[in-house]
């Protein structure tokens, strides 16, 4: 699976149903182009976390405000159309490999798990709109720019 699978970062799934956002269009060519083309896209509970989060955090405070109801429903659209990757004891270890070696801190510990993730499951990249969020992992996994591909 390894070269033909992208694990979705969180804001490639925010923008996805977000059709106000720059970067709408090309994030939901990858969720419903990039499988016709034999690429496997991927997200884990950590993604769906974090889109949920964003989803139902007020619009004042740089969420999408959307109820419940309607962050549920399309939490539950996107996973169905990716694989997901659980995280195991395996990632756990990888995870924990990855804050000491890239020496991350707060929330970088977050950009890890997303990393340790992915490579617990054989995939070798993360398409996502913060690409310096994983600049410090670009010798483990490729890092690809929504927007540039």
């Amino acid at each position: 699976m390894a070269a033909s699978a992208i694990l979705l970062d969180t804001n490639v799934l925010v923008s996805a149903t977000t059709p106000a956002r720059s970067l709408h269009k090309p994030a939901l060519r990858a969720l419903n182009d990039w499988p016709n083309d034999g690429v496997g896209i991927c997200t884990s509970g950590q993604v769906l976390r974090e889109y949920l989060v964003v989803a139902t955090r007020g619009l004042e405070i740089n969420g999408l405000g959307l109820s419940i109801a309607d962050a549920l429903a399309n939490r539950d659209m996107l996973e169905a159309r990716m694989r997901f990757l659980e995280e195991t004891h395996a990632v756990a270890v990888r995870l924990r490999q990855l804050v000491q070696s890239a020496a991350c801190t707060g929330k970088q510990v977050h950009d890890a798990n997303v990393v340790a993730t992915a490579l617990g499951h054989g995939v070798e990249r993360i398409l996502t709109e913060n690409t310096d969020d994983f600049a410090r992992f670009g010798d483990l996994v490729e890092i690809v720019a929504l927007g540039v591909v």
